[in-house]
């Protein structure tokens, strides 16, 4: 999966369901994905955005490119925006423990190395083991113009994996009889959803993992985390 900026709850679950986890930053990035933003809730209604900004977003870099203006300012925003929650909810100091965290581990104003960062101290403190290795640090020979189904199939075949699992919202790009040739099974997962208490403010759906920690004590989300999938194996035809 590509590296994404605290993401939905959704992602965690993945990331509990597999063995080893890729993070995809070989492929071309895409400008305005969650890879450099998410949504919290907003102070008055509805949500907003968190964003990271780029130095050099553009669809002319690989994703393992792609670099942070500047830190500080974006961890004093972040941060900033997250201050409205500060009366609410219980455990805003945790959740801003762990921003902090974060940025304090990040380096090199790498976007891929933040929201690594965000991933392991998320799941440190859900107690979700993260097994990952990063794509362009495995020097895989993998061949050249690969369509957009085709990248998770070659990287599981160079490292020797048996079964691949991706979000449904992405079947349509996959062939399950490629998989079926190279002997990697394959599924998906649809993720269920969470609902819990906001105080005063309207319940919003999937937003950043942020917001889920700052309502519920950390042994709720790991259990939802857990059970949070419905995984289907498919077959080939």
């Amino acid at each position: 999966m590509q590296p994404y900026f605290f993401p939905y709850i959704g992602h965690f679950s993945l990331i509990a369901a597999v063995d080893e986890w890729v993070v995809f930053d070989v492929s071309q990035y895409t400008p305005k994905t969650w890879m450099n933003r998410n949504r919290i809730l907003h102070p008055a209604t509805g949500w907003q955005y968190v964003t990271v900004p780029l130095s050099n977003s553009s669809i002319s870099i690989k994703t393992f490119d792609a670099k942070i203006l500047d830190l500080k300012d974006a961890r004093v925003n972040i941060l900033g925006k997250l201050t409205h929650y500060k009366k609410k909810a219980r455990y805003y100091q945790a959740v801003t423990a762990l921003v902090n965290e974060t940025f304090d581990n990040a380096a090199d104003n790498s976007l891929v190395g933040l929201n690594v960062c965000g991933l392991k101290a998320v799941c440190r403190y859900l107690d979700i083991p993260f097994n990952y290795r990063i794509c362009s640090e495995l020097n895989l020979t993998l061949p050249e113009n690969l369509r957009p189904g085709d990248w998770s199939l070659e990287i599981c075949s160079a490292m020797g994996a048996t079964g691949y699992i991706n979000p449904a919202s992405g079947r349509e790009i996959f062939d399950p009889a490629a998989f079926a040739n190279r002997g990697i099974s394959l599924s998906f997962a649809v993720a269920k959803e969470f609902v819990y208490h906001t105080a005063t403010y309207q319940f919003e759906s999937n937003l950043s993992i942020l917001d889920v920690l700052m309502w519920n004590p950390p042994s709720v989300v790991a259990d939802a985390v857990r059970n949070g999938l419905v995984v289907e194996s498919v077959g080939h035809g």
